[in-house]
């Protein structure tokens, strides 16, 4: 069992927990994520591991459906039935010394242990981080206390008003950058790859499909890379932004959004059968 050390609240549906993980953490790196779950009939939840340090992990999940509610019940000093990682293969951080990150939203948690692990390596890092409004910031201290950051929102109630591709090209016109990595939504990554294309900055981006057993077999995290068929569990989680298909990717999560929410409406009923301590 793995006990839950603390629990902090980061806004209503987003929530970062610890977790006494010593195998886990010990050969957990930047961009690799664990499967966990809350309790013996529930679902396997992918999430990045967000920090990996003194025989814990931590990890930042969002409130979205029946898993991550039934997660979310779980206060410190409870312990999760299952935590298997760390999965997928790490970031790469020898693409050059001028590098800017763009995080998206939830994907922020991601974004950042990436931008930690290039401030250790001694890189010279930028990051961007877009939310649609102010108070759904965060990580914003973590994020300036490891490079130079900007905040944007789309309504313009904290930080920049636009979206993260503004101040990005306002850097790929000014200074020459090596390597662009991109973290959240799939249509943002497809416009800051497709912006990146333009200035031939090589870029790469997180692609956290729907997983189910984090070994390739589910075939549920396929994607086209270059023509050809990869897994985001075994051979990712990053992959060069240029060469996704990302039509294709998006008609896809579109599609599973809509078998998720089916999914979880039968899941909730079920389990409020099932009869818990």
């Amino acid at each position: 069992m793995y006990k839950i050390l603390e629990k902090q609240r980061l806004h209503p549906t987003v929530t970062y927990m610890k977790i006494d993980a010593p195998l886990v953490s010990r050969n957990a790196k930047a961009g690799q994520f664990v499967i966990l779950r809350s309790r013996p009939e529930g679902e396997r939840i992918p999430l990045t591991i967000y920090e990996a340090k003194d025989q814990t992990i931590s990890i930042i999940y969002q409130v979205v459906g029946a898993s991550t509610r039934y997660l979310d019940q779980l206060e410190v000093g409870d312990s999760l039935v299952d935590v298997a990682g760390p999965l997928g293969v790490a970031t790469k951080l020898d693409y050059g010394n001028r590098i800017v990150v763009v995080g998206g939203g939830l994907g922020c948690a991601i974004a950042y242990p990436i931008v930690r692990a290039l401030k250790e390596a001694g890189k010279d890092v930028t990051s961007i981080i877009g939310f649609r409004s102010g108070d759904l910031v965060i990580l914003e201290k973590e994020f300036s206390s490891s490079s130079k950051t900007i905040v944007v929102t789309d309504d313009g109630s904290y930080g920049e008003k636009g979206v993260v591709t503004m101040p990005l090209e306002r850097l790929l016109k000014k200074e020459s950058i090596d390597v662009v990595y991109a973290v959240g939504p799939l249509v943002m990554m497809k416009y800051v790859s497709l912006l990146t294309k333009q200035y031939q900055v090589k870029t790469i981006v997180s692609m956290n499909s729907i997983m189910v057993d984090g070994t390739g077999m589910c075939g549920g995290c396929r994607l086209t890379i270059d023509g050809k068929v990869k897994f985001a569990c075994v051979d990712g989680p990053d992959f060069d932004g240029h060469l996704v298909d990302f039509d294709e990717a998006i008609a896809r999560s579109t599609l599973y959004a809509k078998q998720e929410k089916r999914r979880d409406e039968a899941m909730c009923n079920l389990l409020r059968k099932v009869p818990h301590e």
